[in-house]
Protein backbone atom coordinates (compact mmCIF):
# COMPACT_ATOMS: atom_id res chain seq x y z
CA UNK A 1 0.00 0.00 0.00
CA UNK A 2 0.92 3.27 -1.29
CA UNK A 3 0.95 6.54 1.37
CA UNK A 4 -0.98 9.35 0.46
CA UNK A 5 0.72 12.78 0.59
CA UNK A 6 -0.23 16.40 -0.24
CA UNK A 7 0.92 19.81 -1.68
CA UNK A 8 -0.32 21.96 0.67
CA UNK A 9 -2.21 23.94 -2.66
CA UNK A 10 -3.43 20.94 -3.73
CA UNK A 11 -5.07 20.19 -0.43
CA UNK A 12 -6.94 23.32 0.23
CA UNK A 13 -8.58 22.63 -3.09
CA UNK A 14 -9.68 19.54 -2.30
CA UNK A 15 -10.48 20.47 1.15
CA UNK A 16 -12.75 23.43 -0.22
CA UNK A 17 -14.17 21.27 -3.18
CA UNK A 18 -17.94 20.09 -2.39
CA UNK A 19 -19.03 16.74 -1.73
CA UNK A 20 -20.51 16.30 -4.84
CA UNK A 21 -17.05 15.94 -6.43
CA UNK A 22 -14.65 15.43 -3.63
CA UNK A 23 -15.99 12.24 -2.60
CA UNK A 24 -15.34 10.46 -5.69
CA UNK A 25 -11.94 12.30 -5.75
CA UNK A 26 -11.55 10.58 -2.14
CA UNK A 27 -12.15 7.36 -3.59
CA UNK A 28 -10.12 6.81 -6.56
CA UNK A 29 -7.50 8.20 -4.27
CA UNK A 30 -7.84 5.76 -2.09
CA UNK A 31 -7.51 3.08 -4.71
CA UNK A 32 -4.71 4.60 -6.02
CA UNK A 33 -2.80 3.92 -3.05
CA UNK A 34 -3.64 0.11 -3.39
CA UNK A 35 -2.45 0.25 -7.21
CA UNK A 36 -1.09 3.58 -8.67
CA UNK A 37 -1.09 2.29 -12.03
CA UNK A 38 -4.12 0.96 -12.34
CA UNK A 39 -6.26 3.23 -10.58
CA UNK A 40 -4.55 6.25 -12.50
CA UNK A 41 -3.96 7.53 -16.27
CA UNK A 42 -0.52 8.66 -17.88
CA UNK A 43 0.22 12.87 -17.39
CA UNK A 44 1.72 12.76 -20.81
CA UNK A 45 4.64 10.05 -21.50
CA UNK A 46 3.64 6.94 -19.81
CA UNK A 47 6.81 7.00 -17.61
CA UNK A 48 4.88 5.06 -14.46
CA UNK A 49 5.95 8.15 -12.23
CA UNK A 50 3.78 11.52 -13.12
CA UNK A 51 0.36 10.04 -13.19
CA UNK A 52 -3.52 10.98 -12.93
CA UNK A 53 -6.53 10.74 -11.59
CA UNK A 54 -9.67 12.48 -13.65
CA UNK A 55 -13.56 11.93 -12.18
CA UNK A 56 -16.56 13.88 -13.53
CA UNK A 57 -15.99 17.11 -11.72
CA UNK A 58 -11.97 17.27 -11.03
CA UNK A 59 -8.57 15.97 -12.03
CA UNK A 60 -5.24 15.39 -9.61
CA UNK A 61 -1.79 15.08 -10.49
CA UNK A 62 0.25 12.75 -9.12
CA UNK A 63 3.93 12.08 -8.56
CA UNK A 64 4.34 8.05 -7.62
CA UNK A 65 7.76 7.47 -5.59
CA UNK A 66 7.74 3.75 -6.19
CA UNK A 67 11.14 3.02 -4.00
CA UNK A 68 9.16 4.66 -0.43
CA UNK A 69 5.80 3.73 -1.67
CA UNK A 70 4.60 7.29 -1.45
CA UNK A 71 2.14 9.18 -3.75
CA UNK A 72 2.07 12.84 -3.55
CA UNK A 73 -0.98 14.88 -5.00
CA UNK A 74 0.87 18.03 -6.75
CA UNK A 75 -1.90 19.22 -8.46
CA UNK A 76 -6.32 19.17 -7.58
CA UNK A 77 -8.48 21.15 -9.98
CA UNK A 78 -12.03 21.57 -9.54
CA UNK A 79 -14.06 21.38 -12.62
CA UNK A 80 -17.03 22.55 -11.25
Amino acid sequence: MYRLKYDPAAEAVHEAMPAIASEPLTLALGAACHDPVVATEPYGEDDGVVRMIVTDRAFAVLLVGHALKTLKVLQVTYLG
